[in-house]
C-alpha cells in the first residue's frame, strides 16, 4: 500500500497534453491502437468524432487511473514533481508496464538515480526507439529530478 496521496498538478497535466497532443477524430498510434483525444483508447472505433469536452472528459478519467496506480504502488514519500512525472510514465504506458518495472522497484528501495536513468529505457515502440518517446522519457526524468528540460517539444505522437 502507497503512502501518497498525492492529486496531479496542473504542470503534469499540461506534460500529458503536450506529448498526447489533442485529436477529435480517431486515428491509429505507432502502435495501430485506435486513439482520440489526449491519448484514449478504450472504446474507440474507426471514424469516431467527439468533442473538447469529450476529450478533457476522457482525460481526466485516464489520468485518475494512473494517479490512483502511482499513489498505491509507490511506497516512498514523494514530491509533487516526482509524483508528476510517474503519473505522466504510467498514463502512457500503463499500470500494469509501471508496477511491474524496475523504475518502480528502484524508486520503492529509495534509489532516486538509478529510477531517473529507467525512464529513458522505455523509449522504444516496435522494437525501435522513438524519437518522441524518448524525449517524453527525457522531460519526465527532468521533472522527477525536479529540474526542467528544454526538450520536452514533441514532435509527435508518442
Amino acid at each position: 500500500m502507497g503512502v501518497n496521496n498525492l492529486t496531479y498538478s496542473k504542470s503534469g497535466l499540461a506534460l500529458t497534453e503536450l506529448f498526447e497532443g489533442d485529436v477529435l477524430t480517431a486515428y491509429q498510434d505507432q502502435k495501430g491502437v485506435w486513439t482520440i483525444g489526449y491519448g484514449h483508447t478504450a472504446g474507440v472505433q474507426p471514424g469516431q468524432k467527439i468533442t473538447q469536452l469529450q476529450a478533457e472528459t476522457f482525460l481526466l478519467g485516464d489520468v485518475g487511473t494512473a494517479v490512483n496506480c502511482v499513489n498505491e504502488a509507490v511506497e516512498v514519500t514523494l514530491t509533487q514533481a516526482q509524483f508528476d512525472a510517474l503519473v505522466d510514465f504510467t498514463f502512457n504506458l500503463g499500470a500494469g508496464n509501471f508496477e511491474g518495472s524496475t523504475l518502480l522497484k528502484d524508486i520503492n528501495a529509495g534509489d532516486f538515480p538509478a529510477a531517473i536513468a529507467q525512464f529513458k529505457l522505455w523509449d522504444h515502440c516496435g522494437g525501435v526507439v522513438n524519437a518522441g518517446l524518448l524525449r517524453r522519457r527525457n522531460a519526465e526524468a527532468a521533472e522527477f529530478a525536479g529540474s526542467t528540460s528544454s526538450s520536452s517539444t514533441p514532435a509527435n505522437k508518442s
